[in-house]
């Protein structure tokens, strides 16, 4: 059993940017899992994706004693260090010439003005948090780095390679057994483990981006739900907002009154679908040996087989066994499926490492997987 015991709720081919998941023409036809919820008002979805806790501020606030750690001990440059990103649209001209960034008093004021992305916390007048909790920009968004390194306007969507959530978790004051402490402190930037409150096993994977999923059946590396079910489990089971979730896969039921994040997942997920994947930057490739790579994708390559336009993907008719693609087996055993799913190219360029794992450090390395 874990020892977070209060978590437990029971080259060519390269350059084009092809083949983040080798495979065959294999596969298991999937079985439908829940519906989808009904359709909902993006606008609405970007506040809830942004700012949104679903009440999870008893949890780090009151269990974890979050705003306490970042009152005392965490100062802007210390934020940034472990991957906390500032939104810098939030901020008044000049401000950063003008405040310390070795003080804690200066994040609780960033913290103050919503520019902290990810964070949200009630400060007083007098300067103290009083409550804070998490939304799911912490994971899901990053920054253009335009006024300095984590620093910038918002990239909703893209994953935050830089965050390291195992170590802001462990300096929590209810966190400091040692087993805990080993497994939180193994598991580095860009990496979280959402099953290990579940059952004890710490096999982290790397974030995900939650960009162009639009058309993408099932949002997870193991094809477990559509995207909303993946949202809710997060939602409920790991920010520890305050809603209902059930799957009897996991052996997990929690029924919360009033619900807080049910209502809201028709607009999140409007909001996730709108975002669309970000382009290869200009000049970052060959055009040329991108069209050479396209034809081997397409062709003897057979990467199209599996990752087919315009998702790159095959999930909406299939996943595959661990063994059809030489990848490690636990984090399928661990989930519902026993299987992955073939991961959507878009924005590939974007979020390496690769693989559920981040195994494959570079694109090169996935084709020679």
């Amino acid at each position: 059993m874990t020892g977070f015991p209060f978590l437990n709720h029971r080259g060519v081919i390269g350059l084009a940017g092809l083949a983040l998941v080798a495979c065959s023409n294999g596969g298991v036809v999937r079985t439908p899992g829940p519906e989808p919820p009904p359709a909902g008002d993006a606008v609405s979805g970007q506040q809830i994706f942004r700012f949104d806790t679903f009440g999870d501020e008893r949890f780090w606030t009151d269990t974890l004693r979050m705003h306490e750690v970042i009152q005392t001990a965490v100062d802007p440059l210390t934020a940034l260090s472990v991957g906390l990103k500032v939104d810098a649209d939030a901020l008044p001209p000049g401000i950063l010439g003008e405040v310390d960034l070795n003080d804690p008093a200066t994040t609780v004021a960033l913290l103050g003005l919503d520019a902290v992305v990810g964070l949200k916390a009630q400060v007083t007048e007098d300067g103290r948090i009083e409550r804070v909790g998490v939304t799911c920009a912490l994971c899901h968004s990053d920054v253009d780095d335009s006024v300095q390194e984590g620093i910038g306007r918002r990239l909703d969507g893209w994953p935050n390679r830089d965050l390291n959530p195992g170590l802001i978790l462990s300096l929590s004051p209810a966190l400091q057994d040692a087993a805990t402490q080993a497994v939180l402190t193994s598991w580095g930037p860009g990496k979280y483990d959402a099953y290990w409150n579940h059952d004890g096993m710490n096999d982290p994977t790397v974030i995900p981006p939650a960009y162009g999923l639009a058309g993408v059946d099932l949002e997870t590396f193991t094809g477990e739900g559509p995207i909303s079910y993946w949202n809710a489990y997060v939602g409920v089971t790991q920010m520890h907002g305050q809603g209902s979730f059930s799957d009897p896969r996991l052996g997990i039921e929690i029924v919360a009154a009033p619900d807080l994040v049910t209502s809201k997942l028709p607009d999140l997920l409007a909001y996730q679908l709108s975002l669309p994947a970000p382009p290869p930057p200009a000049g970052s490739f060959d055009p040329t040996a991108a069209e050479r790579g396209a034809a081997v994708f397409n062709g003897p390559g057979t990467c199209a087989s599996c990752h087919m336009a315009p998702t790159f993907t095959d999930v909406n008719e299939r996943l595959h066994d661990p063994a059809e693609t030489g990848m490690d087996p636990v984090l399928s055993q661990r989930a519902t499926t026993g299987r992955y799913r073939t991961t959507p190219l878009r924005g590939a360029w974007q979020h390496p490492p690769y693989f559920h794992d981040g195994s494959a450090a570079t694109l090169p390395d996935v084709v020679e997987h």
